[in-house]
């Protein structure tokens, strides 16, 4: 019965593994013909203008998140949408902690953006936004940057073909700045420093500070990067005050839904939690019959998991400690007695999980929700979950009642028992303990836990005293 088990268990993980397979492939080729397709096979997430009398439009981009490649060819997008749209310019909004793209596509990038048709802004906002690394970078590359009161800018580091393609602080006139060939070191990725709005400006990196977009647009318009776009309006209190101009239209756009999920997976808390979310079911789904949702949700977690990993900067070894440390979980989980596999499994998932990112950063609470929901997982609810499906049902058990066995491990007060070539959580029913080794007779029946007690001094159950033909009473002569 056993090995009937292990097959069929074997056979579902394979079937399981197959599925996860072909779904990575479908979205490997989907992704592909994405990113082949390039920016004119898509249509534009801008607003279309119609009319003979063209209203000034300004289109402000979200950049949320680290700069990947699902990221730029957003903006690259957008660039070239927003000129087709004859807007007066574009502003990226700016709220990103650094990026996963290598130096040539960062540069690429910037490239667009300094090179674009029409005048770009970078406005790290609002307030607690930053822009670090190559984000920084971005920044550097507009035609106009501000920051908000509150957010930072800095950890330029070094980036080949940047410098030399975009120039320094001093290019802008600015003496002294962190872009100085001979200040920050950036050849050598030796300086990692952070301005807030103030030291930013002062040292070069933005044109202006604004603690909201309006006061961006109206700073580019002052700047002369935009054409005027404001008005004096006098209010009821008879104040007077700035206002857009009626023909000025300002369009925010993001990332569309499919897009965007996929640039999410690709953060490192989200992969990492994606990552245990899917080898879990993958564990529950080795336990149960046939494939259902658990193997469609593992193969979906996957999938993503697969994705946002293949595009952070992760350790391999790290990765396949946490894979190991799963494999470790399922050896205990057969028994249902967490014991020397299961702490086993727990250290490696552990030491995979801090050492899983190397350039990018992720925060203690992703995890320690990820760690402690494993935790659960394996020590509780799975356990729980296989006892419930693999146990026979109680409605008809009563058979095990006077059955003798073997106890598999030691049993004090509760441990495992084999009774017919099944292995059955039990409990001693007399609070005598038993040593692995030793035989047993089952007792009782406490819903999916075995009574029993010593094979020797075993009490007869009144039932099978029942079954037992009395014996002929001899007539007296």
């Amino acid at each position: 019965m056993i090995a009937r088990q292990h097959r069929r268990r074997v056979a579902r993980l394979g079937a399981s593994l197959l599925l996860l397979s072909a779904v990575l492939g479908l979205a490997a080729t989907a992704a592909s013909a994405h990113d082949e397709s390039g920016p004119d096979s898509h249509e534009s997430e801008t607003p279309q203008i119609v009319g003979e009398e063209r209203p000034r439009l300004i289109v402000v981009v979200e950049v949320n998140g680290l700069l990947d490649p699902i990221m730029a060819s957003y903006i690259k997008r957008q660039l070239v949408s927003a000129s087709g749209l004859h807007a007066v310019g574009v502003v990226l909004q700016i709220d990103s902690a650094g990026t996963t793209l290598d130096d040539d596509a960062l540069v690429e990038l910037a490239d667009g953006v300094r090179l674009a048709h029409l005048p770009v802004g970078a406005w790290v906002g609002p307030s607690g936004a930053q822009a670090l690394g190559g984000a920084a970078h971005l920044v550097t590359a507009a035609d106009f940057a501000a920051i908000a009161p509150g957010g930072r800018i800095g950890d330029f580091t070094a980036v080949e073909g940047f410098i030399h393609a975009h120039g320094s602080g001093a290019d802008r006139g600015d003496a002294g700045g962190v872009h100085s060939h001979d200040d920050d070191g950036l050849h050598s990725g030796a300086s990692v420093r952070y301005f807030d709005a103030d030291t930013a400006m002062g040292a070069g990196l933005i044109h202006s500070t604004a603690p909201v977009i309006g006061e961006f647009l109206f700073a580019m318009s002052d700047a002369g990067v935009l054409p005027a776009i404001g008005q004096n309006v006098t209010g009821d209190d008879g104040v007077v005050r700035r206002a857009p101009a009626d023909d000025v239209v300002v369009s925010f756009v993001k990332l569309p839904v499919l897009d965007g999920l996929f640039h999410s997976a690709a953060s490192p808390a989200v992969a990492y939690l994606l990552l245990l979310a899917g080898l879990s079911l993958l564990l529950l789904d080795f336990y149960t019959g046939g494939i259902g949702i658990a193997a469609i949700v593992a193969a979906s977690c996957g999938l993503l998991a697969a994705f946002g990993l293949g595009t952070l900067d992760i350790r391999l070894w790290a990765l396949a400690l946490i894979f190991v440390g799963f494999v470790a979980f399922a050896v205990d989980i057969q028994t249902g007695v967490p014991r020397f596999w299961t702490l086993a499994g727990g250290v490696a998932v552990l030491a995979g999980s801090l050492t899983l990112f190397g350039q990018h950063s992720m925060s203690w609470i992703p995890l320690l929700v990820g760690l402690v929901g494993v935790g659960v997982f394996v020590l509780s609810g799975l356990p729980a979950l296989v006892r419930t499906r693999y146990g026979t049902a109680t409605v008809g058990r009563e058979w095990l009642i006077g059955v003798a066995g073997i106890a598999v491990t030691d049993i004090d007060p509760e441990g495992t028992v084999e009774v017919h070539g099944a292995r059955w959580r039990a409990r001693v029913n007399r609070l005598t303990p038993l040593q692995a080794g030793e035989p047993l007779l089952v007792s009782g029946l406490n819903g999916v836990v075995l009574e029993v007690e010593p094979l020797e001094g075993a009490a007869v159950d009144y039932r099978e005293m029942r079954r037992r033909p009395e014996r002929p009473v001899s007539p007296i002569p």
